[in-house]
């Protein structure tokens, strides 16, 4: 699935919260809508020398030269080389991609149960979250609005559109 996200749509009513789920991993993850640009099949990478072990390289993507982060990577697990989608995420200085391994699609959900759910970063020790915001802030303030989504979250997910 490819899609490619416009303002309208990031736009969700005001008691739910819509954002894109992926896997990686063992891990399921929601992005908010607002801040992903489009998904898409991974394209050819160049190894970028001396960045840190989650950052598999920098893809052309739409013209631009665009950092890929290995989010499996990024979360302490393995490098997702079986990445078969690229996440876009909207950031002040441009975008950057995320390698996941699937993209699930958009879903919402009560804003008061996104906010309950596990923080993507939680787990992550302060050292790579500081490192995270020394890289690229937005990129940190991104993470930080996005979430781990355990089996019993799936209860509440509802597909976009859905009452």
């Amino acid at each position: 699935m490819i899609f490619r996200v416009d303002s309208e749509a990031a736009a969700a009513p005001v008691d739910l919260t819509s954002f894109v789920v992926v896997g990686t991993g063992s891990r399921v993850c929601g992005f908010p809508v607002a801040h992903v640009v489009e998904t898409m099949r991974p394209l050819p990478l160049t190894p970028f020398i001396g960045s840190p072990e989650f950052v598999k390289g920098v893809a052309v993507i739409r013209g631009q030269a665009t950092p890929v982060v290995d989010l499996g990577a990024l979360l302490g697990g393995r490098d997702t080389d079986a990445a078969r989608r690229y996440l876009t995420l909207r950031l002040d200085r441009g975008h950057l991609a995320l390698a996941v391994e699937e993209v699930l699609g958009i879903r919402n959900l009560p804003g008061s149960v996104f906010h309950a759910l596990p923080p993507l970063l939680g787990g992550l020790e302060d050292a790579l979250v500081e490192r995270l915001g020394v890289l690229d802030s937005k990129l940190l303030l991104v993470l930080r609005a996005s979430r781990i989504l355990p089996a019993e979250a799936w209860q509440h997910v509802m597909p976009e559109g859905a009452p």
